[in-house]
């Protein structure tokens, strides 16, 4: 019986970073509003990539710097919270799919339609 072992460590990885980027006292990472998007681990439990997206971010290199100089503490934490018997060493990345998503619609939602003539067409309801 295969399990998602994997799948609940990155849940529990995720829940906790969460938790644990609120006492980050580095005004980098305290100043803006962090979400994680998502978080993958590898299957021997060395390495986690850690996706996330801040809200009102201009120097979102800044972030990074941030967030990579707090990996340690975090990864201290993250451990001591855990009972995993290799704690992953973290590396954050921006995930821009929220704002790539925000920028497909909006580039939808200004489309003229092909044919105007044709947009009072009301088709039968047995199709």
């Amino acid at each position: 019986m295969a399990s998602n072992r994997i799948g609940r460590i990155n849940e529990e990885i995720q829940k906790e970073l969460a938790s644990l980027l609120r006492s980050v006292k580095d005004p980098r990472v305290a100043q803006s509003m962090l979400t994680i998007t998502h978080v993958d681990t590898t299957s021997d439990l060395r390495y986690s990539r850690i996706y996330v997206s801040a809200l009102n971010c201009s120097d979102e290199k800044g972030l990074l710097k941030g967030l990579k100089s707090a990996a340690g503490f975090l990864r201290r934490e993250l451990g001591s919270r855990m009972g995993l018997r290799y704690t992953p060493e973290l590396q954050f990345f921006v995930d821009d799919s929220i704002a790539y998503g925000a920028h497909i619609l909006d580039m939808l939602n200004h489309v003229k339609p092909a044919n105007p003539a044709n947009e009072d067409i009301v088709l039968p309801e047995d199709m």
